[in-house]
């Protein structure tokens, strides 16, 4: 069962990114560097609630 998740970026804060995931595969929270619209960089973005 795959479940949504925001990405929000670590600069910023802004919640940039909707996206799902496999909880069974990947219990953690999930970082990655992705395009911030609002920095204008790519930028480390990691999951939140």
């Amino acid at each position: 069962m795959r479940t949504r998740i925001t990405l929000a970026c670590t600069v910023c804060q802004q919640r940039n990114y909707d996206t799902t995931k496999d909880k069974k595969n990947h219990p953690d929270r999930m970082e990655t560097n992705k395009y911030c619209r609002f920095c204008k960089k790519h930028t480390l973005h990691k999951e939140t609630k």
